[in-house]
């Protein structure tokens, strides 16, 4: 039996829909993004799930919700799943960012691997944590479906982690739009994409929301 993650980004919020940077802020979900976990409730109960493992920020948490209390799941909790934090660029518009804080600014555009937003992290520090936590998850889950209830910036850094392509092109590379789901088994040789940024459990109004 194979051992597969389910990588959730949590529905809309208020900054996912204004297109702004958020990490380390916390807010909740808007009542489309509402919308959005109770639709992926529907649509993946029927998965027999061995663990959900989330983000402990609020946006996160609200997501997996209509999960675990259909299936009487518990939520394990793990600090690192969080956000990138964006430091001074939180609750910013990339083209404020720009102006305020431009020679940083592009330098992360170039390279945000090694690179940090002002007063926030690099994406080699959340490859870390997150790899850390994945290794916590496959030791105490070692078979069945893993649900990881987390955030655009960082599940793209996990798929790139696991899949070998440099964390430093991870806003390259994939796409993370808000309620999307991203699968992947483990094998004999190693992981394989099953599903990336799928959003085929959500309604047309929500997919075409702005922002995402």
């Amino acid at each position: 039996m194979s051992f597969t993650l389910y990588f959730l980004r949590h529905g809309e919020t208020t900054y996912s829909a204004k297109g702004v940077y958020c990490g380390s802020l916390d807010p909740d979900l808007t009542e489309q993004g509402q919308e959005m976990a109770e639709s992926f409730a529907e649509a993946y109960q029927g998965i027999p799930w061995s663990g959900v493992f989330v983000s402990p920020m609020k946006r996160t948490v609200a997501t997996a919700h209509p999960l675990c209390n259909r299936l009487g799941l518990p939520m394990q909790i793990r600090s690192g799943l969080k956000e990138i934090a964006y430091g001074a660029w939180e609750g910013l518009a990339p083209h404020e960012v720009n102006q305020s804080d431009h020679d940083p600014y592009i330098r992360w555009l170039a390279d945000p691997g090694w690179n940090a937003p002002t007063g926030g992290e690099r994406a080699i520090d959340i490859a870390q944590r997150s790899a850390q936590v994945i290794q916590e998850i496959q030791q105490l889950c070692p078979e069945g479906s893993v649900l990881v209830v987390s955030h655009k910036a960082t599940i793209r850094i996990m798929l790139c982690h696991l899949l070998g392509i440099d964390v430093g092109r991870f806003r390259d590379r994939i796409a993370m739009p808000v309620g999307s789901v991203s699968i992947v088994s483990f094998l004999e040789h190693g992981p394989i994409v099953r599903a990336i940024a799928d959003r085929a459990h959500l309604a047309e109004h929500l997919r075409t929301r702005p922002g995402n």
